[in-house]
Order: C-alpha cells, then sequence, then structure tokens
C-alpha cells in the first residue's frame, strides 16, 4: 500500500512541477539583402513546334506555339476516336485572358483497296453419284446401373478426450515454507 501512495505522489509531483525560468537572450533577425536575379528577361521571347504521326499506334498530334513578350499565340491538332481532326487555335495575353478557337476537320483517310473478285467456275462431276440414304439409329439396350462398393465417409466424428480417474501428482517446491502438507 505504501508503494502505491509514494507512486501517487510521484505523479502528482510530477504534474503539479513546472519549468523554472531561465533568461534567455533572444538576438533580432538578420536583414537580408534582396539579389536582384540577372538573368530576368523583361521581353521574354520563344517558340517551338512538334509533330507525332505513328502509323503503328495511330497517334497524330502536332502543336505550334511562340511567345513574345506576354502575348503567346500558339495552334494544336489531335486525332479524335470519331474520324475527325480537332484543331485548337489560343491566344494568351494579360487584357484578354486565354482564348481558344476550336475546329474539326476530317482525317485524310486513304482509298480502301478493293479485292479482284474471283470469277466461279462450274464443276462438272467426275463419276455419277449414288443417292444416299438415311439410316435409322438404334439405340443399345439398357440394362441397369453396375454396382459399385461404397466409399468410405470422408469426414468422420473426432475421438473424445480422454479423462483420468486421478488427480494429476502436486508439484512440490523445494522450500518447504510455499506449502502446507
Amino acid at each position: 500500500m505504501a508503494v502505491k501512495f509514494i507512486i501517487f505522489a510521484a505523479f502528482v509531483a510530477t504534474a503539479r512541477g513546472g519549468v523554472l525560468a531561465n533568461p534567455t537572450i533572444v538576438a533580432a533577425p538578420q536583414v537580408l539583402a534582396k539579389v536582384s536575379d540577372a538573368t530576368y528577361d523583361p521581353n521574354p521571347q520563344y517558340s517551338f513546334a512538334y509533330d507525332v504521326q505513328d502509323s503503328l499506334t495511330g497517334d497524330s498530334k502536332s502543336q505550334i506555339e511562340s511567345r513574345n513578350g506576354d502575348i503567346v499565340q500558339g495552334q494544336y491538332s489531335v486525332a479524335d476516336p470519331d474520324g475527325t481532326r480537332r484543331i485548337v487555335d489560343y491566344t494568351a495575353d494579360p487584357i484578354n485572358g486565354f482564348n481558344a478557337v476550336v475546329r474539326k476537320a476530317p482525317l485524310a483517310v486513304a482509298a480502301p483497296v478493293v479485292a479482284r473478285a474471283v470469277a466461279p467456275v462450274a464443276v462438272a462431276p467426275i463419276a455419277p453419284v449414288a443417292p444416299v440414304v438415311a439410316a435409322r439409329a438404334v439405340a443399345a439396350p439398357f440394362y441397369g446401373q453396375p454396382a459399385y462398393a461404397r466409399a468410405a465417409p470422408l469426414i468422420s466424428a473426432p475421438a473424445p478426450l480422454a479423462y483420468s480417474a486421478y488427480p494429476a501428482p502436486v508439484a512440490r517446491l523445494a522450500s518447504p515454507l510455499n506449502y502446507v502438507v
């Protein structure tokens, strides 16, 4: 009981205890001078284009884009699954924002290859053909099922536990004070 009281008192002392104030000196953060980026371009310009025509996978797309200052103009096209080509012309600038004009154009489809038709040839029989006579099928008589020996069941009941009629021996310890005879 005394141990429980000591443990409880230790928990109370820990909960009531506080952090002792320690005077510290706090320095103000350093002010960093802003470094200007010498690589900044106030009038950026670029242009790029790509074109993919893959006959193996059917992938067909292209894009052209150019930028002059804050104005970006471009066009991209992609082959849609419905057999048309979607062409998007776009312009982006700080005044009007992003504007896109979408139009569809049919894909150029190759003319289908027509196979040359072969004229049918009449074939004359070499020997006279005998008429086919349908024979009636006769079913074999049914004599019943063969007798088989019945197999043993796959699942059997568990065996009962074996109970002993005498009590288990009492374990004796090395010290005679731990048990009463």
